[in-house]
């Protein structure tokens, strides 16, 4: 199939006018809140295929999908797929807890663990899962009185103070806990009641070669075939409430566990993803969207890249290292590659002209306007453009500062420790300064065990330089500017920081604990005179006197602005359903099953199998190794009951609207059955966090199908699946914990139990 290109003048033509059309018409767009669903998206959902209501996913009164969903740790979404807490993510999502339970002798990202009993579940200290009690809109009492002209650290302030008042009335005399969160800016807000456990145990997670399938090589790309996925279980008091972890815990019994459909998917079919992404920013203007292609995201890469690079090669050298950086390397690559992604896909777009395409229609509108309008924003825009100018240069300095001064671990630490100083050189009491070491000296460890120094030396090396060329003149520190003209060669970078290294008494466990042993009896100088100190020391210092007040500053005077902006756009565009930009709450995207044509004549399917596996399948490269157990069952077509025409389905592609912090999150078809574990986007797409492509833009899925394959047949955890509830399929319904052949399909209805929430 052959791809038409529209010349360039009409396909900007057509992008200005899909600009200025109802969001209703622009595609699966949207990360929606589940309070409002009913009022916004109901019937727009349930045309596209949705068999529920918006009460059977979102409901205060009795047991609906939002009672399956938890935010898991900070970062990732779960959902809960039996009654006995079990819990489903991402294998990249649970890795750093893999990882802390693994060793050279003990290697689960290699191998992977399943725990047979209940007793072999592995705690994780820490390790949260969060569940939504309820929502509700507070921006009447969180603004009230409030005048328009106000500072916004002023402003900041009050809604500060109101937020924690009515945050902590919600709780009083509940174990529940909430937080209010600001939306459009802060146009309107929004309280979370939240249930949260933290006794979380890792039950099960493929080999690495399974679960990072494809590595760093497949990442954000498709077709994809990663069995992304890993198993934990949410442990609760005798009483079903959360509780620290003891032995004496249970297993949670949750208001409501997803049932799984053996049915599949196909093109067309509806899909819902429900979770916590973490950030977008789809109302940026002109400028906004200039600062993320020209400024941030090529800063970020080049750090990254050259971090990278050299944490691979050491990693590949050593199994040790492996372990070390694992979850450090995941981390650091997963965004470096987005980054990549997102500024082709801006460019593509040609964003930075589509945002001004509709700056100019705005000022058109508030020119036609009455006085009111004109005066509310005639200038908004003008001032906006001030801003972004202005902070131009402290957004370089922020980005170099946070990816490669602070990227050093070693500078990290000495870092951390600056507050001791601070104590010792006030005077505080003795007891406070105590206090302080006592933290820091049991954190110490940790902050030791996931680094090689040597491997840190190196990327000191490597990156300090960076940072020295890439920092404005007027914001580096004079000792950077120093260092700048005594080394101009990467030799000499190295020579001067393996000195810092040698010399350093923070570049081992045993004698930093030395040195909060001289900090506790008051020596400062066992700090300050440490040469890691003495070179991250003037950098921070100069970040926070020189780069941090005007970058904070502007920041402020921009989300003013922004704010206001909004508020502009929705009076511009009335007929218009806008959603607010994600901020780690809980959000519903729908969209449906699709393929797409990420260039001129190539069209990539919708799914992808066990087939594709074998055929990438490569055993002198790390990312496509593939375990002789999963060729074994390809070989003699072992697949049970999760086999289509031949083969398993390992992946699907759809149109929902995610970012991050959706990795985990449930994928739902119109019956409200999980169907697959959303773990990705396409690449083509990643710019999705900043403008929506309908044609390009596709969330990848973990099919079902796979994930129980897996489980099943080669793990051998068949214990696990029975605790599930099978539906549509072969295998359906259960029977005092077995599974029985069902040949007729099952319709799945959101149980209707009353809540503590209702009350």
């Amino acid at each position: 199939m052959t791809s038409f290109s529209l010349p360039r003048s009409l396909r900007l033509c057509a992008v200005l006018l899909t600009l200025l059309l109802p969001a209703a018409a622009r595609a699966d767009e949207g990360m929606w809140l589940p309070l409002l669903l009913k009022q916004l998206n109901e019937a727009d959902m349930q045309q596209k295929g949705l068999k529920l209501t918006a009460e059977d996913i979102y409901s205060v009164n009795r047991g609906s999908l939002k009672d399956a969903i938890v935010q898991f740790g900070g970062g990732c979404t779960g959902e809960i797929i039996s009654n006995e807490g079990l819990l489903l993510t991402n294998h990249h999502c649970g890795y750093g807890q893999i990882q802390q339970h693994s060793s050279v002798e003990h290697d689960y990202l290699t191998k992977g663990y399943w725990a047979m009993t209940r007793e072999q579940e592995l705690p994780n200290p820490g390790l949260t899962a969060t569940f939504i009690v309820r929502m509700e809109d507070v921006t009447a009492p969180v603004l009230q009185g409030i005048q328009p002209g106000i500072a916004e650290a002023d402003r900041e302030r009050i809604v500060q103070q109101r937020s924690a008042e009515l945050a902590q009335k919600a709780v009083q005399g509940t174990h529940y806990k909430a937080f209010v969160r600001p939306m459009f800016g802060g146009g309107e807000y929004y309280l979370f009641v939240t249930e949260v456990f933290e006794d979380i145990r890792l039950v099960g997670a493929p080999p690495s070669s399974i679960g990072k399938f494809g590595g760093d090589t497949d990442n954000w790309m498709w077709p994809r075939h990663t069995g992304d996925f890993s198993m934990f279980r949410i442990y609760a008091g005798p009483d079903n409430k959360p509780a620290p972890y003891s032995k004496d815990n249970k297993p949670f019994r949750p208001r409501h566990s997803l049932p799984i459909s053996l049915s599949g998917v196909k093109p067309g079919d509806f899909t819902l993803v429900f979770g916590f992404p973490g950030r977008t920013t789809e109302y940026l203007t002109s400028w906004g969207v200039d600062e993320t292609f020209n400024v941030s995201d090529p800063a970020r890469v080049k750090v990254r890249d050259t971090k990278l690079r050299i944490l691979d090669a050491d990693m590949k050298a050593s199994d040790k290292v492996r372990i070390q950086y694992a979850a450090k390397y995941a981390s650091l690559a997963n965004y470096w590659k987005k980054w990549i992604g997102e500024m082709r896909g801006l460019k593509r777009l040609d964003a930075v002209t589509r945002k001004q395409q509709q700056e100019q229609q705005f000022r058109q509108w508030v020119q036609q306007g009455d006085a009111n309008r004109k005066a509310a924003y005639g200038q908004i825009l003008d001032q906006l453009e001030q801003q972004y100018k202005l902070v131009r240069p402290y957004v370089v300095a922020r980005d170099y500062t946070t990816e490669a001064a602070m990227g050093i671990e070693v500078l990290a630490y000495a870092n951390a420790l600056q507050q001791l100083v601070d104590l010792i050189q006030a005077k505080a009491p003795q007891a406070e300064l105590l206090a302080a070491i006592d933290k820091a000296r049991k954190g110490t460890p940790g902050s030791f065990r996931n680094v090689n120094v040597a491997t840190d030396q190196k990327v000191a090396a490597a990156l300090l330089p960076l940072y020295a060329e890439g920092t404005p003149e007027q914001l580096l520190p004079d000792n950077i500017k120093a260092l700048r003209k005594q080394n101009t060669t990467p030799e000499a970078w190295q020579r001067y920081v393996a000195d810092v290294y040698r010399r350093s008494r923070l570049t081992s466990e045993a004698s930093a604990l030395q040195v909060l042993d001289e900090l506790a009896k008051g020596n400062a100088t066992a700090l300050t005179a440490d040469p890691a100190y003495q070179l991250i020391a003037p950098i921070v210092a100069t970040y926070r006197q020189k780069v941090l007040p005007t970058y904070t500053q502007a920041q402020d005077q921009i989300t003013l602005l922004q704010r206001t902006y909004i508020a502009g756009l929705r009076q511009w565009q009335p007929q218009r359903k806008f959603y607010p930009d994600a901020n780690s709450t809980l959000r519903v995207a729908y969209g449906q099953v699709a393929g797409y044509q990420p260039a001129d004549g190539v069209a990539y399917e919708y799914y992808t199998t066990l087939d594709g596996i074998m055929e990438k399948a490569d055993p002198t490269n790390p990312d496509f190794e593939v375990p002789a157990r999963l060729v074994e069952l390809y070989q003699k077509k072992d697949y049970g009951p999760y086999a289509v025409d031949g083969t398993v389905p390992v992946a699907f592609t759809a149109t929902n609207h995610t970012t991050g912090g959706n990795s985990g999150s449930p994928v739902i078809n119109g019956r409200g059955e999980l169907i697959g574990t959303n773990f990705d986007r396409n690449w083509e797409g990643t710019m999705s966090d900043i403008m929506y492509d309908p044609d390009r833009v596709r969330n990848i899925t973990l099919d079902v199908r796979y994930m129980l394959f897996v489980v099943d047949k080669y793990a051998g955890a068949s214990h696990l699946v029975k605790e599930m509830n099978l539906v549509g399929g072969p295998l359906s319904g259960r029977a005092n914990g077995s599974l029985e052949q069902q040949p007729k399909k099952q319709k799945v209805k959101v149980k209707r139990e009353k809540t503590a929430a209702a009350n």
